[in-house]
């Protein structure tokens, strides 16, 4: 994604227009689908609450984009670490007509296809952290993250003047501004906030595997948009490149952890395909634009493999991320950048190349410094932040909410009527009892 700052009378797509406003709903619909995922990995005493977290998102990330969120990532850039512009604040500046500069759509569709990054973005780190954290505080959280850590990274990766950007660190649509961004703060905040009750104790089996597949394949559909829309434009072949290579690479991670879970538990779980799958469309992310088919099947079957054996670090180094977001999206979005310096073809969005097609190393050390730059301050902000919410307004609920279940507790509600459904059922069992009596007699 290589989007310009200023604004400028080119000439209007129609049909990029339209391409970018459908792209815009496939990554909004990632949210919700994000949600059933997690819903479905949780206990079912924290469904509601694994929802919420996500959709909460919806509805803050988007004000905030409008009032200051698009200017500070998006703006003229100020010392290569932050946008501003006065015309994007509250989008007042904004007209109908002006087209985002270099490009063939209105700055409204780049916009708000931007609004859906910053959106899905926070709610990703919710997956770490369910069962335990006031929906107060994940919220206020949420406004504060994406002020302070999103919105300055995503400048630096995408935004002209940013120093990754201008370093020419590659990104297509998110390894490092999103993946890596939410996987790292997933690490800092539970760092802080310590465990579940009970982990490494008591199973936390997930409660609802087809919800988890249906979130899995509402990701995998949506990320079409994330992907093959993040060129902007349809006008020479890369963003088919990227589709393809999606595609490609989602469905050998998914192959790959499979066959990594046979060899090492025995089985072919549901959960695993689920969980490959993401894997493989997180490691394509900033990758599938500068690469060919061949090194998607590659880039998906590493991350595959590698994310499948990360999940279970947590277990050896006492940290309890939920459901695997240190695993599956900081890993497989550091994989996924840095196998940029290998695999990238000088065929495709540019013409830098990898080490496998005679590029050296150069591009393999950019991608390294946007990686580890992004991890670090990701990490020890979003620590900084969760730490401060705790020591004031306090991050989680108490030890009897979390066991009693933190969707009564937050939200005054459960997922399933199971009293209601086993109340009528019992009715009737007795009321057939006592006739069948009646009959006998």
């Amino acid at each position: 994604m290589a989007p310009a700052i200023t604004l400028a009378a080119d000439k209007l797509s129609v049909a990029n227009t339209g391409f970018m406003l459908i792209c815009s709903a496939l990554v909004l619909i990632m949210t919700p689908g994000l949600a059933f995922f997690y819903g479905g990995m949780v206990r079912v005493k924290s469904t509601l609450n694994m929802l919420m977290m996500s959709f909460i998102s919806m509805g803050i990330v988007t004000i905030l984009w409008v009032v200051y969120g698009f200017s500070m990532a998006f703006g003229t850039d100020h010392g290569s670490l932050i946008g501003w512009e006065n015309d994007f604040f509250g989008w007042t500046g904004i007209d109908k007509a002006d087209i985002w500069s270099g490009y063939t759509i209105p700055v409204f569709a780049f916009a708000v296809f931007q609004m859906m990054f910053a959106i899905i973005t926070p709610a990703l780190i919710s997956g770490a952290l369910a069962d335990r954290v006031k929906f107060s505080a994940w919220s206020l959280f949420v406004l504060l993250w994406a002020t302070v850590v999103y919105f300055p990274v995503a400048h630096w990766v995408w935004g002209t003047g940013g120093w990754a950007f201008e370093l020419g660190v590659i990104d297509f649509a998110g390894g490092t501004a999103v993946h890596i961004n939410a996987g790292a703060a997933a690490l800092g905040v539970i760092l802080v906030i310590g465990k579940r009750v009970g982990f490494k104790r008591d199973p936390m089996r997930p409660h609802s595997l087809p919800l988890v597949m249906l979130g899995a394949g509402l990701l995998w559909f949506g990320w079409f948009g994330f992907n093959a829309g993040s060129w902007l434009g349809n006008d020479d072949g890369v963003g088919s490149l990227m589709f393809v290579n999606t595609q490609i690479a989602t469905a050998a991670a998914m192959l790959a952890w499979l066959l990594y879970e046979k060899i090492r538990h025995g089985a072919f779980t549901t959960l695993g395909a689920a969980s490959g799958a993401v894997a493989g469309l997180v490691a394509i992310t900033p990758s599938g634009g500068a690469i060919t088919p061949i090194g998607a099947i590659c880039i998906g079957a590493i991350a595959g493999v590698a994310c499948a054996a990360a999940v279970g670090l947590k277990y050896r180094f006492n940290y309890d991320d939920s459901l695997d977001v240190v695993g599956v999206h900081m890993v497989g979005g550091v994989i996924g950048s840095l196998l940029i310096g290998f695999f990238a073809s000088g065929k495709g969005q540019s013409d830098v190349k990898g080490l496998f097609y005679g590029g050296g190393m150069d591009q393999f050390w950019k991608q390294c410094a946007g990686v580890f730059a992004v991890l670090a301050y990701s990490l020890i902000a979003s620590a900084i932040l969760a730490f401060l919410l705790d020591k004031t307004i306090g991050m989680r609920v108490s030890e009897d909410e979390e066991v009693s279940g933190i969707d009564q507790a937050e939200h005054a509600e459960t997922a399933y009527d199971f009293s209601g459904a086993g109340g009528g059922s019992a009715k009737v069992a007795v009321a057939a009892a006592a006739e069948s009596k009646k009959v006998d007699a």
